[in-house]
């Protein structure tokens, strides 16, 4: 009797256990992972290694650290600030103002400058390096802002660079200095930094540049040049970073870093903002 029963109760026991049991569907080829886009030119690339959360942290910090970080090279207006950048390829901040203090007091609009002529240019700037290209270029610039822009600086990055000794970087410091738009300009702090703590990777300054505009949030974007600038000139050093003045210590993702306390969230002196804000 039982016997008989068996596979039909062995039948209604396992109907019963499918009745919640989803089938898998039949097995499907992979699909190839997608590459992680860039949003400008659809370019592929290392992402941020940090959280949305973790990078309005980072920047807050720094917003309490520096509240009004400013740029270090000495300028009386938007076409000396033209000027100090373009000289300060290849050159310290410092070396430049050494050298524009008094080629700035008695020339400081293209057309003062066009009348000091390049030999005296060049006397001014010798102490920098490449100033013989250097002082052709203040020359040239000067003339073209004269000649196409009535001699005032031009607002836009794309008429900057038409500038001679003028490039991106130079462009988007003016941009954001003697203009005050929101821009992004990589110099050798930015890129190192960006690159070390993988915050924003990228093989080329411009890569660089274009990670950065899209992971920092709008809010801290305006002072986000100066306080990358001013963290990697004092305190994520190329030689050695100095983990132990860092006040993102816990947060950096860096394989370099040596400690993970963050040094004490307090506001800086303006001295150590801006050297150059002290002999204004």
């Amino acid at each position: 009797m039982f016997g008989a029963a068996l596979p039909l109760i062995m039948t209604l026991d396992y109907r019963c256990s499918m009745k919640n049991v989803k089938l898998k569907s039949p097995p499907q080829e992979p699909k190839p992972a997608k590459a992680t886009t860039r949003r400008t030119g659809g370019r592929t690339g290392p992402r941020s290694a940090y959280r949305t959360a973790e990078v309005e942290e980072i920047f807050r910090r720094f917003s309490v650290q520096r509240p009004e970080p400013k740029g270090e090279l000495e300028h009386v207006n938007p076409f000396t600030l033209v000027v100090a950048v373009a000289l300060s390829a290849q050159a310290t901040d410092a070396g430049v103002n050494k050298a524009t203090r008094q080629l700035f007091a008695v020339a400081d609009t293209p057309e003062k400058m066009l009348a000091l002529g390049e030999e005296r240019v060049r006397d001014y700037i010798k102490t920098i390096g490449l100033y013989r290209n250097k002082a052709k270029n203040v020359i040239a610039l000067s003339e073209k802002l004269i000649a196409d822009f009535g001699g005032e600086v031009p607002r836009t990055r794309e008429e900057l660079v038409t500038l001679p000794g003028v490039g991106r970087k130079t462009a988007n410091v003016v941009l954001s200095m003697a203009f005050g738009q929101p821009t992004m300009a990589v110099d050798t702090h930015i890129f190192r930094i960006a690159n070390r703590i993988r915050l924003a990777p990228g093989k080329t300054p411009d890569e660089v540049e274009a990670h950065l505009l899209r992971v920092i949030p709008e809010h801290y974007l305006f002072h986000a040049h100066h306080w990358l600038i001013l963290h990697g000139r004092y305190v994520c050093k190329a030689r050695r970073p100095e983990c132990e003045r860092c006040v993102i210590a816990d947060l950096c993702k860096s394989p370099e870093k040596t400690c993970d306390i963050p040094a004490p969230l307090v506001e800086l002196p303006p001295q150590a903002i801006s050297v150059a804000a002290r002999s204004r």
